[in-house]
């Protein structure tokens, strides 16, 4: 049997780790920096004929009403109550006459996917009768007696709305219209008429003239608080119409739908609402993603009568549901 081998380490008295750890010769070296040299130069060369795109010079995502949140998957109806309080949760409205908040403007909101944002705006001093009262009640008087549990089932019961509807609802004070208007750069709006009046006991001060003009929050909020006394609480409602289809106008423009993400979150802690930021982007992506105008509905409401006690009543062949889904 032939012996068994084993590796034997080379001898370094016989050079046989030195030929292996030996330092390069001058000429390698020199070799390899001239090879080192010529890439970074052929680099840098690549560098000036094809340099790297200026990242604010990228195209950038356009930023759209459908891709700023996904849409709800059906139609949600959302009660908004406009307060006469400057703050939510303030116990005194700041007006008159003085007491508990009640609701200056009073709206609901149909949001479909499918289809336009349809809008009917509600009469304050429309006459409705509570269980246990035997005099009528002003609609706008509901959110002071009751809160908007009360407004809500009212006004279900009113308009003929689905059980369960209104869905969402949002209460919305003084200073947060003043504060989202002034997010957006302001409203333009043509007042049709000249709009003056001064309360010093609710330090109320109005002073509009008419014409396109682009209006501040503190004007905006002078417009909605405005009562014509010729035409009373219906011209103060066309007031709020005006506004909105200028609010409507202007969150559609691309440079305020980059605003909406954070004005969303700055105004959700001054409302009561039962809406979360990521509901009020998704119901906000599908109102303004569709390219027509919002449908503005009126409920059908009997001529004033002087012995109605400045009450608004239906037409007497009015019979709920007064406001249908298409």
């Amino acid at each position: 049997m032939p012996p068994r081998r084993t590796a034997v380490p080379p001898d370094p008295a016989k050079g046989g780790l030195r030929r292996h750890l030996a330092p390069p010769s001058p000429w390698l070296l020199a070799k390899a920096g001239l090879a080192l040299a010529g890439m970074v130069g052929m680099l840098t060369l690549l560098g000036l004929l094809w340099p790297r795109p200026d990242p604010s010079l990228e195209p950038r995502r356009e930023v759209t009403a459908a891709n700023l949140a996904p849409a709800p998957r059906r139609a949600i109806t959302v009660l908004v109550i406009g307060s006469d309080a400057d703050r939510s949760g303030d116990p005194r409205n700041g007006a008159a006459p003085a007491g508990p908040p009640n609701s200056d403007a009073l709206l609901l909101a149909r949001v479909n996917p499918e289809g336009p944002l349809e809008l009917l705006n509600l009469p304050g001093d429309l006459a409705v009768q509570l269980p246990g009262r035997e005099e009528p009640v002003r609609l706008g008087s509901l959110y002071r007696i009751g809160g908007v549990s009360l407004v809500a089932d009212v006004v279900n019961k009113v308009v003929g709305l689905p059980s369960g509807a209104p869905e969402r609802f949002l209460v919305v004070p003084r200073r947060v219209l003043r504060e989202m208007v002034d997010g957006l750069g302001g409203l333009e709006i043509d007042p049709p008429r000249q709009m003056r009046y001064e309360d010093k006991t609710q330090k109320l001060k109005i002073d509009l003239q008419s014409g396109l003009q682009r209006l501040d929050g503190a004007q905006v909020e002078q417009m909605v608080r405005f009562r014509d006394k010729w035409l009373g609480e219906s011209g103060r409602r066309n007031n709020h119409e005006l506004v909105q289809k200028a609010l409507w106008e202007q969150l559609r423009r691309p440079e305020q739908l980059v605003k909406l993400p954070g004005l969303v979150g700055e105004l959700a802690g001054q409302v009561e609402t039962n809406i979360s930021q990521e509901e009020a982007l998704s119901l906000l992506a599908a109102a303004l993603s569709n390219q027509g105008r919002p449908q503005f509905t009126s409920l059908p409401l009997a001529p004033l009568d002087k012995d109605h006690q400045g009450f608004r009543e239906l037409k007497k062949d009015a019979e709920p549901p007064l406001w249908e889904a298409p």
